[in-house]
């Protein structure tokens, strides 16, 4: 029993609640938790007459009565349903109405002195027929069937409201209380908090079991201290980020919130509101917020490279999008229009754990903010970024023709070593097979190569791989690939690779059966493609390694097996594909044209040199005629010149000397 001006009264909490008692002081409530009601004895001397308007009984009081409950009248569990008339107790303080079937408010205008009104436990539907109280401090209307908070604009007095276990969907018209102390809207149906400005006084608001998902306007409350959000549906930090902007708030509570099962919690409500001393109704201790304070910047780091990885992704998605548009136009799928359209790549490779490219590995290190340093890189974003370079695990992915330069990069030794798939994607077959050699030797170790829009239409091409190291699985995507049309294209990828032992192709493992197979399909038409060709023509075809080989082939070939010494044995192992795969090679169409080329200038050259030699001929043969017909008539007038010269024998041998003497 609390002794207060009005009389002495018995606090009650809310049935199947774990929350403390409420004390009512006079006019004024403090609020540990949610007011529920006030119950009092009802007196031996009120009696209830029938009046001349039959719904409306008449509140009759002994003398005795009104002398000893002058400013305060109970009429709890009377099981009215209407309120009674109640003449010549203009003096009423305190009115109690709980736990009865009223359904409206009525009769009590007259009733203008009257500081505290409990209609607690009733069946109102709206809140009416108040408006004449404007004495009126504490309402309390909890446990009824209201669904609108209206009509309360002349109680401008008011200290406290309770309004809980209503069906209160919104909260509105409560601007003008700016006297209001406590506000209690537990047990409703509210989904949001808003409306809140004006209320320049409130220091108390229980929002406990309702459907809220997010607040605001709280941080314009200058005296709120308590705030009781428990059991709602509040999931993120950022919709309630308006608290921490609150500096008059002390004692929070979150509990039955899904945000309260996330591990960070309490870390980030700490780390944002430093002026809490309660959170969840238990006080928080220095300890709490030192290790809140550690935590928490854990998790914005956490948070800040989650963003980053976010937005990396969003940037290669933007990337691949225009490297997908360019490789449409080069087949001509689409007309040329502005390429702000995103393709949707579906097969996109998850978050990447390390990123190469100059399309990725543009962002600037982040000196400032993250937000603005990879917001505005990512709206900086040019449509003419047109390859991309991953590594994702041990898979190196590339996008565009553009990406087949990353492999004259230094990569360190664990990068390439690590990598043992390659996936070329939106990227000439043609395109590929000059790079192959460097493949090889960059990524020792990759075994599995995948091709998608990579326009393989013919089994030639499938030739191009026996130049790799080693290759033991190989995915072809039908996307982009016309040559997974043909019925036999992996029966010729076996024979034509039969040197590696493939495991897989397109995930299906390869069986003896398939080997097999394509032996029986592809190598008799393989050993006639190649003992049709002349030897010069098969050395020329080989390379200068598989030249050694096919001289071995050609050296070996006939000997006795017995004669066989231990280093042919150990050539013969190194052979590695057979020679009349071997014959079986593919010419990109860049390198025929360009041996095209070449051989229209060779032919032009061997067409000028033939010419000038025939024109040469001709002209010597000519002279030679005309030697013919000269020489008679020459031969005797050099003997005739010879007998002149000789006839003064002295005379010549002068001259013969002084020639001599000149020419030294």
């Amino acid at each position: 029993l609390i002794p207060v001006s009005l009389g002495f009264y018995k606090v009650e909490e809310e049935r199947n609640s774990n929350f403390p008692e409420k004390v009512f002081v006079g006019a004024k409530v403090f609020f540990l938790n949610q007011v529920i009601c006030i119950s009092f004895s009802i007196g031996d001397h009120i009696h209830l007459a029938s009046s001349s308007m039959p719904s409306f009984p008449i509140l009759q009081r002994s003398s005795e009565e009104k002398i000893l409950y002058s400013d305060r009248l109970t009429l709890e569990r009377q099981k009215l349903t209407v309120c009674p008339i109640i003449d010549g107790e203009e003096h009423l303080r305190l009115l109690n109405f709980q736990h009865n079937f009223i359904t409206r408010i009525q009769n009590i205008s007259n009733l203008q002195r009257l500081i505290f009104l409990d209609l607690y436990d009733n069946q109102i539907e709206e809140i009416s027929g108040l408006s004449t109280l404007r004495s009126l401090r504490v309402l309390l209307l909890g446990k009824n069937r209201i669904k609108r908070i209206s009509n309360l604009e002349n109680l401008k007095s008011l200290d406290v409201l309770d309004l809980h276990g209503n069906q209160i969907t919104k909260i509105e018209n409560v601007s003008h209380l700016c006297d209001l102390r406590v506000l209690n809207l537990a047990r409703n149906l509210l989904s949001h908090v808003d409306n809140l400005n004006g209320l320049d006084s409130l220091t108390e608001l229980n929002l406990r079991h309702n459907q809220i998902t997010f607040v605001r306007d709280v941080d314009n409350l200058p005296c709120l201290q308590r705030l009781f959000l428990s059991f709602n549906n509040i999931s993120t930090f950022e919709s309630v980020c308006c608290l921490a902007d609150s500096s008059s708030l002390s004692d929070i509570t979150f509990d039955g919130n899904p945000i309260a099962q996330e591990s960070w919690y309490k870390h980030t409500i700490l780390q944002n509101m430093m002026q809490l001393r309660q959170l969840d109704m238990k006080r928080v201790t220095e300890e709490e917020r030192r290790i809140a304070s550690v935590v928490a910047k854990k998790e914005e780091e956490k948070k800040r490279e989650s963003h980053k990885q976010s937005l990396l992704k969003e940037k290669k998605r933007l990337t691949i999008n225009n490297v997908a548009r360019k490789w449409d136009l080069q087949q001509n799928r689409i007309p040329n229009i502005a390429p702000n359209q995103d393709r949707k790549v579906s097969d996109s490779p998850q978050d990447p754990s390390q990123l190469h490219g100059s399309t990725v590995s543009a962002f600037p290190e982040e000196t400032g903010s993250l937000d603005s340093g990879l917001s505005n890189t990512l709206q900086g974003l040019s449509v003419t970024d047109t390859h991309l370079v991953e590594v994702d695990g041990d898979t190196l992915s590339l996008y565009g023709s553009g990406a087949l330069e990353s492999l004259d990069r230094n990569w360190s030794v664990q990068t390439a070593g690590m990598v043992t798939t390659v996936s070329f994607t939106f990227i000439e077959f043609d395109e590929i097979v000059q790079v192959l050699p460097k493949l090889k030797i960059k990524f020792p170790n990759s075994l599995h190569l995948k091709f998608k829009e990579t326009n393989l239409v013919m089994l030639q091409q499938f030739n191009a791989l026996a130049q790799l190291r080693r290759v033991d699985q190989l995915t072809i995507d039908p996307q982009g690939n016309p040559v997974v049309n043909f019925t036999l294209w992996k029966y010729y990828v076996l024979f034509r690779l039969s040197h590696f032992s493939m495991q897989k192709i397109n995930g299906t493992e390869v069986t003896q059966n398939d080997m097999i197979m394509a032996e029986r399909l592809f190598g008799i038409l393989a050993h006639v493609a190649s003992s049709e060709l002349p030897q010069y023509r098969l050395i020329s075809i080989l390379g200068d390694v598989r030249k050694k080989q096919f001289r071995y082939l050609l050296e070996t070939k006939g000997k006795k097996p017995g004669l066989v010494n231990e280093e042919n044995s150990d050539s013969k192992r190194l052979v590695g594909e057979n020679t009349n795969r071997a014959t079986l090679n593919y010419t990109t169409r860049d390198f025929y044209n360009e041996r095209l080329e070449e051989i229209k200038e060779k032919k032009k050259f061997c067409k000028m040199y033939m010419e000038d030699l025939v024109k040469e001929a001709t002209e010597i043969n000519m002279k030679n005629e005309a030697l013919q017909k000269l020489w008679p008539q020459m031969f005797i007038e050099l003997v005739r010149d010879a007998v002149i010269e000789i006839r003064n024998k002295n005379s010549y041998m002068k001259l013969c000397l002084q020639q001599i003497t000149d020419q030294k």
